[in-house]
């Protein structure tokens, strides 16, 4: 692995080579492809302060422009404030075509603010045809060594080279782990004696670690997983501690163990002293509140202050959190708002602590020591009734005990200042069902009518009236009446969409035209929208666990009266299938008595974490699910 030497390509200078090569042969139809990438890191001195520089480099090369979807480049950094931010520094971009170069001009970078204090430099290549070669480099300066992440060396795109550098004095320390199934082709590490130049003139050691990937296939995101950054080949730079640059020679220790992290935690202006606010609470809390005997009533009644007081800021964790200031502006961001749950709590006479953890598409933070940039949200535990429930107050529309989809990431840390921190399974809420009652009538001209009521429970619920949250109640029956030829609903209605710890109802009289082959009739029973509308496995094997984050279920009863006007002439067989060891199971009957056909469909999954060994059943399990619900019609026949 270290026979090797590695390869440092110049940016400008593209070899007729590259610009030869028509596709990639072991992915014939990517359209396109790095053909190389690197990253240098390390630290610099300016004027009086430290910084870290980080340099990256991009070359790739376009197959099929048509199918081509990476021409735009978005790069974030962290603005912060005056005394403590990034900067995006030295950013060039060429498309080359053959001898002609289509650059972007000063122009054609854009910087736009994000969520809380990110910022991002974005632009797009021009010109970007079948053959082309597209190159980009930026350097950001940053003063947060703690913040170095790493290298992914995997991408949605294949890649044929990929080269990490890091030059950092010996007073930065960090471990260095490899994650993904990708080896390295290069792995040096090297000692360079006075490599870093302090602003006082004087010097010390640095360790340069290189490392190098060769012909990394691309990364394609499957359905139903956590974190594609679980997954994907990269080295990640976790920080262990930081020795002073100056005199003294202190050591700052950024992660040591749990005891220390909770100690810090405890005694953290922005943490630990937001949770010593529960006689400001009790202030502000409603006094018919406090005075709820039962303990669980007593703890919804506060969940829904809290709810109804605030309203979120979209912004997740953030440092300089004054609950105080949030709970008076009526606006918060995640951490101060469930910060201010636990006070509220804790000022109605109940046990409560916030938990740290990682939302789903954040990663999940490695349990093999504690490092604090892997969190980057906080939930409240409340302790009652020997159970634990996890509470978020930020969404306006989940009812007590259910917490957003985002939050359900394995595990979360509870900050128990008492008796010591601890992990605590991030348990999803169980009763999530969609259940349909159709009762259709045929009519004299050859139709069917009827009415069809629906209910929604728990994150089915949910999603839906965050939804209308979201569009207004008249647009999503708009888009809930927009269906397919020869189905036309009407009528619709929407019962307790503002009582959230209720169902949520949805009941309209539907019309359907039923489809004619010659003399025979067919009608497709499950004609309303089902949660369940297409297999999402359809790979023929999958490489990475599924997660749907909770269980449900879906239960359909469908009643036909055929009157006197048709007569059963084939009904689809009844069936059922299971997953191994109980994780799930779907049945369908069919009963024809008389002029009537009765119809129960029950689909549970009981399990919602499943390894990869088990897409083959579940394959087949959803695939047994679609084709009931949408390709085994009834066939009838006139009388």
């Amino acid at each position: 692995m270290n026979a090797q030497k590695p390869r440092f390509e110049r940016f400008g200078k593209p070899t007729q080579e590259e610009f030869a090569l028509k596709k990639y042969e072991p992915e014939p139809d990517s359209p396109g492809i790095i053909l190389y990438e690197s990253g240098n890191y390390y630290v610099k001195s300016v004027g009086l302060g430290i910084y870290l520089v980080k340099e990256i480099y991009r070359k790739i090369k376009v197959f099929d422009a048509k199918k081509f979807d990476y021409s735009t480049v978005e790069i974030s950094y962290y603005e912060g404030n005056s005394w403590s931010k990034e900067e995006i520094l030295e950013y060039e971009a060429i498309t080359h075509n053959g001898t002609e170069q289509s650059v972007v001009s000063e122009s054609g970078f854009f910087k736009t603010q994000e969520t809380g204090s990110i910022k991002t430099l974005k632009f797009t290549f021009p010109n970007v045809q079948d053959g082309s070669i597209l190159e980009y480099k930026y350097t950001i300066l940053s003063p947060f060594f703690y913040y170095l992440n790493g290298w992914e060396f995997q991408h949605e795109l294949p890649t044929i080279y990929s080269l990490f550098q890091t030059i950092l004095p010996v007073n930065l320390k960090y471990n260095r782990i490899l994650y993904g199934d990708q080896e390295l082709a290069i792995k040096n590490l090297s000692l360079k004696e006075k490599g870093c130049l302090l602003p006082d003139k004087s010097k010390v050691d640095s360790e340069v670690h290189l490392y190098a990937m060769e012909n990394i296939p691309s990364f394609t995101e499957e359905n139903y997983m956590l974190a594609k950054k679980n997954y994907v080949s990269k080295l990640v730079y976790e920080p262990l501690s930081f020795r002073s640059f100056q005199i003294d020679w202190r050591e700052q220790v950024f992660t040591r163990n749990w005891k220390d992290v909770d100690k810090r935690f405890e005694n953290d202006d922005d943490f630990g002293e937001q949770l010593n606010q529960n006689n400001y609470f009790r202030r502000k809390i409603p006094n018919d509140i406090l005075k709820i005997e039962n303990d669980l009533d007593r703890a919804k009644a506060v969940y829904k202050f809290i709810q109804e007081e605030y309203t979120w800021n979209k912004r997740f964790f953030n440092y300089e959190i004054k609950v105080k200031d949030a709970f008076k502006d009526k606006l918060g961001s995640v951490a101060a708002i469930n910060l201010s749950l636990v006070n509220a709590l804790e000022a109605a006479r109940l046990n409560a602590m916030p938990v740290l953890l990682s939302i789903r598409n954040n990663g999940l933070p490695t349990e093999l020591y504690p490092v604090l940039s892997n969190f980057n949200y906080v939930l409240a535990v409340l302790m009652i009734n020997d159970e634990k429930i996890l509470l978020d107050g930020t969404d306006k529309q989940a009812p007590f005990g259910l917490i957003p989809f985002r939050a359900l990431n394995v595990q979360g840390r509870v900050m128990d200042f008492s008796k010591g921190s601890y992990w605590m399974p991030i348990e999803p809420f169980k009763q999530n069902i969609d259940y349909v009652n159709s009762q259709i009538t045929a009519q004299t001209d050859g139709n069917f009518t009827g009415k069809v009521n629906q209910a929604g429970y728990g994150y089915i619920a949910l999603k839906k009236r965050n939804t209308i949250d979201e569009e207004s109640l008249q647009e999503y029956i708009k888009t809930q009446q927009k269906d397919k030829a020869g189905i036309e609903i009407e009528d619709y209605q929407v019962e307790g969409l503002y009582v959230i710890e209720n169902p949520l109802k949805e009941n309209y009289t539907i019309s359907i035209e039923p489809e004619t082959v010659g003399d025979k009739v067919i009608l497709y029973p499950f004609f309303n929208k089902t949660y369940i509308s297409e297999n999402p496995f359809k790979m023929k094997e999958r490489s990475y666990p599924m997660d749907f984050g909770f269980p449900f279920s879906n239960t359909y009863l469908i009643s036909i009266d055929l009157g006197e006007v048709y007569e059963v002439e084939q009904l689809p067989k009844s069936r059922s299938i299971k997953l191994p060891n109980d994780d799930g199971e779907c049945s369908v009957t069919y009963v024809a008595e008389g002029s009537k056909i009765n119809i129960r469909f029950n689909m549970k999954l009981n399990a919602f974490r499943f390894p990869n060994d088990a897409y083959a059943s579940l394959k087949e399990f959803f695939g047994t699910i679609v084709t009931t619900l949408k390709n085994e019609p009834i066939t009838l026949k006139k009388i």
